[in-house]
């Protein structure tokens, strides 16, 4: 069943208004992920209206749990989870620019979002990718090749309690970081992948693997 809210309308007049089922009491599993091919992993997310409400507070708290099950093996085999560690709104089906991120960086420091309407303020010219290639909740097929990434980013974005905050991220932490605010635009990680050579890397810029 899902939560309800009271909503008032009208002297002495009460109604029931239904809320998203993604709340912080919800397990979320492998069912709910939007698998590609999914219009809504096409196109881009709508803006969450400031301040944040108690429903997208919810989901967030949801969807970051989800992560946190999923780096977990006893929780991840009794649910049947793949390992995580980023997932955007659209990934579940909600049309809102909003995604949650939790993972260790190569430098051992743990990270844990949960963003709302993050955009891109700037990124270093050099870049990077991941040697193992990129993967995906929402893909269940092997996709080889490399993902150019910026090394560096600065982003702005709202926390659940509608506080903007500003990030300034390196290394695997901006790989992640990029791939869920590209789901928020309709893009997925094998877009960004040369067709014609998929280990082929950008010329004319300075890259790197991590």
């Amino acid at each position: 069943m899902c939560p309800l809210l009271p909503s008032f309308c009208g002297q002495g007049e009460t109604r029931c208004v239904m809320m998203s089922k993604f709340t912080r009491e919800y397990i979320l599993t492998m069912k709910d992920i939007v698998r590609e091919g999914a219009k809504i992993l096409r196109k881009v997310t709508n803006p969450v209206s400031m301040p944040p409400g108690e429903e997208e507070r919810e989901e967030l708290a949801c969807m970051l749990k989800f992560l946190k099950n999923s780096q977990d093996e006893e929780l991840a085999r009794r649910y049947r989870l793949r390992p995580g560690v980023g997932l955007s709104a659209n990934q579940i089906g909600l049309d809102k620019s909003m995604f949650a991120a939790y993972f260790t960086d190569e430098y051992g420091k743990q990270h844990e979002y949960m963003l709302i309407n993050p955009k891109l303020v700037s990124h270093s010219v050099a870049m990077i990718y991941l040697r193992e290639g990129e993967g995906c909740l929402s893909v269940n097929r092997p996709v080889k090749g490399y993902v150019p990434r910026y090394k560096k980013i600065r982003l702005k974005a709202f926390d659940p309690d509608g506080n903007e905050v500003t990030l300034s991220l390196k290394g695997y932490a901006a790989i992640v970081v990029q791939h869920e605010m590209d789901h928020l635009n309709g893009i997925m990680f094998y877009d960004r992948i040369n067709r014609k050579n998929p280990y082929a890397l950008p010329a004319d810029v300075p890259i790197e693997p991590l």
